[in-house]
């Protein structure tokens, strides 16, 4: 199959996109390239780059941007420069995949988060674009939910916010950098968000005097790699049962920060 065809069947998935115009692009190499190895990851990092090269992948799919805005606009930055000089001599063809996977139904992102998250519970949809809630069989605090996350998905350091040691069942999923998380967390019902990234100065601190006051309100960092790239997991696993001869493999592109317990 050629590139553009492999990421038409992909797009078809989704049911019409929020706005005319879409981030889910061509950002390097050839649409009309012969593809047998697909390679799959969050970010086309200069490692996974590398390592798709390596592997010998014609196309690369990730689900954030390669140059460091949202619409890949080039610039004359000159680590920018320095990447696309060598995406280009990888060959690679290098599309994303970001509206398409949000406007399936359900959410492949998050179906893949809940996935591979192997929580005991019920889900329920809701009318809210990146909010999926997930009623958890039996209570977990914040604390236990956190470290279950670190355990399963591999998440060096889950940050709590709020009250860390209620036991709670209504956790609200909103991956990424969502909005309405103000919104959300305000709803009488709520008591665990978990989420991507968040504004420490005002969603956090809004969170803690929250729990301060007695409110069983919490919300859990995981960071924006940690938070969404077990959807692209799920991703590869689409495009393996889709099209079944092609070599399709998940590259992690690991979270973007390190810690000074990290070996």
């Amino acid at each position: 199959m050629k590139a553009y065809e492999i990421m038409d069947d992909l797009f078809s998935l989704a049911r019409p996109l929020w706005s005319d115009r879409t981030c889910d692009t061509l950002k390097a190499g050839d649409p009309e390239r012969m593809v047998t190895k697909v390679a799959v990851s969050m970010f086309a990092t200069v490692d996974v780059v590398r390592a798709a090269r390596d592997w010998g992948a014609q196309l690369l799919i990730v689900h954030e941007p390669t140059y460091y805005n949202h619409w890949d606009e080039h610039t004359d930055d000159c680590f920018e420069v320095e990447k696309r000089r060598l995406i280009e001599e990888s060959g690679l063809t290098i599309y994303r995949f970001h509206d398409h996977p949000h406007c399936t139904d359900p959410d492949i992102i998050t179906t893949g988060e809940i996935r591979y998250l192997g929580l005991n519970c019920t889900v329920e949809k809701t009318d809210v674009f990146d909010l999926t809630r997930l009623r958890l069989a039996m209570p977990m605090t914040p604390r236990q939910l956190a470290k279950h996350i670190e355990d399963t998905l591999g998440i060096a350091h889950v940050r709590i916010a709020g009250a860390a040691d209620v036991p709670c069942s209504c956790v609200s999923l909103m991956v990424g950098t969502p909005g309405g998380l103000e919104e959300e967390l305000r709803r009488s019902d709520t008591e665990i968000i978990l989420t991507g990234e968040i504004c420490e100065w005002s969603l956090g601190e809004r969170v803690r005097d929250a729990a301060q006051l007695g409110h069983r309100k919490a919300i859990l960092v995981l960071g924006h790699i940690g938070s969404e790239r077990d959807g692209m997991k799920y991703t590869a696993q689409i495009l393996k049962d889709r099209q079944p001869h092609l070599d399709v493999r998940y590259f992690e592109c690991g979270e973007v920060y390190t810690y000074s317990d990290s070996i």
